[in-house]
């Protein structure tokens, strides 16, 4: 039996204004993870994984697209078909759209695609998945949408969370204040494209006074729900939220400790464009402790259950544990980063002190993995020479500078 005519979309349009300075105002799918990979990784490559050869990619910023490389990555650089990059659209109004008004915006297209399923997924989640899977259990089941949620001990109120009765999503609730069960959903999402469209344009139709839709869940899913015709497909391996710099590092953590799958796996590779970078260079002096070292890092002090990204470089006497650098961030001579996310570009000077040590004793690991870390922005810069302290969860925003001698939230 030939595949289902499967359309996935990617929303990678998020300004990542949740994760505070680490985006930058960048697309949150084109942040950097596990050093060598980004965020949009893992759509793409589950995409080619599970044999779905048509992708549009639906974004704001520019700053994902050379990334993308036109698909190449994932074997989606096709002449017909393949990866598509396509724009989120505006309300009305001029304002930002919503994944909801992101859809409408290719209503016209989705109707010429002709899909038998449409799927739509995040770009800010690390997780698994067998998208066919998906696909040919929401034809099974035959219902309007099927939507994969998961057990979440965390903050539900990010998320959208979900009623299930027998199978069925009786309630959809978007970012609820207090949540009704600990299940949410992932964001990937299957529609039957008939019945997505015309949801959408009915919704379209009801807010013709402002023109906005919102985001998915705000109104779509839980019209769908409330009509009885969404299901549930539960995804009981990993998955985490990344939408917060708490998320994030903690993601990092969990790759450090407890790997929930291997990046190289070669049954299912999440592939990447690749770095253009001299291999990674450890001095005499450096001392390295399970750590992700990129290639055009450069270490000289030490660094222990850390990930450093592509170009980073740890001086001599720097101690860094617990923490995430991205590209280019410069550690210098005896500076120390404890459970910290440092972004791009960014300098933490000598003798400077950004975040605070895990305790020591039998409790250090879990609490090391749990607790959020501080953050440092894009192009930030702190101390030189004299101590500078950044406090264990404060947010040094992008480009801010700390003073020799300065405290930014310090403890």
């Amino acid at each position: 039996m030939a595949p289902p005519r499967t359309l996935l979309i990617v929303l990678a349009g998020g300004a990542g204004a949740r994760l505070g300075s680490v985006a930058d105002a960048a697309a949150a799918s084109a942040l950097r993870f596990a050093g060598s990979h980004r965020l949009i990784d893992f759509p793409l490559s589950h995409a080619r994984n599970s044999g779905i050869p048509d992708v549009w990619v639906l974004e704001r910023h520019h700053a994902i697209t050379a990334h993308l490389a036109g698909g190449r990555p994932w074997d989606l650089d096709r002449t017909r078909g393949g990866l598509v990059v396509r724009g989120l659209g505006e309300v009305a109004d001029g304002a930002a759209a919503g994944s909801a008004d992101a859809l409408w915006a290719q209503v016209d297209a989705i109707g010429a695609y002709e899909p038998e399923v449409v799927l739509v997924a995040p770009a800010d989640a690390v997780y698994r998945m067998d998208y066919s899977a998906v696909a040919a259990e929401h034809l099974r089941i035959g219902a309007a949408a099927t939507v994969v949620t998961t057990r979440y001990d965390g903050d539900r109120s990010r998320h959208g969370v979900v009623v299930v009765r027998e199978g069925r999503v009786t309630h959809y609730a978007h970012r609820p204040r207090v949540a009704r069960t600990d299940v949410i959903a992932t964001g990937v999402l299957a529609f039957e494209p008939r019945e997505l469209l015309a949801r959408l344009t009915s919704l379209r139709r009801d807010r013709a006074g402002d023109g906005a839709l919102g985001d998915i869940g705000e109104r779509l899913m839980p019209g769908v729900a409330d009509a009885g015709d969404a299901v549930e497909l539960r995804h009981t391996g990993y998955w985490r939220d990344v939408g917060t710099v708490a998320e994030y590092w903690r993601a990092h953590m969990d790759l450090l400790t407890r790997p929930p799958f291997d990046l190289d796996d070669p049954a299912w590779p999440i592939s990447t464009r690749q770095l253009r970078h001299a291999a990674a260079r450890l001095t005499a002096g450096a001392e390295v402790d399970r750590a992700l070292v990129s290639a055009g890092a450069v270490v000289e002090g030490t660094v222990r259950r850390s990930v450093l990204g592509p170009g980073v470089h740890v001086s001599p006497g720097a101690v860094v544990s617990d923490a995430v650098l991205l590209d280019d961030v410069r550690i210098g001579p005896g500076a120390q980063v404890h459970r910290a996310v440092v972004d791009e570009g960014a300098r933490v000077r000598g003798r400077a002190e950004v975040g605070a040590p895990a305790p020591t004793g039998p409790a250090a690991e879990a609490d090391a993995a749990v607790e959020a870390g501080a953050a440092v922005g894009t192009g930030a810069a702190v101390g030189d020479g004299e101590i500078a302290l950044v406090g264990a969860r404060a947010v040094v925003h992008p480009r801010k500078r700390v003073p020799p001698g300065g405290r930014y939230g310090a403890r």
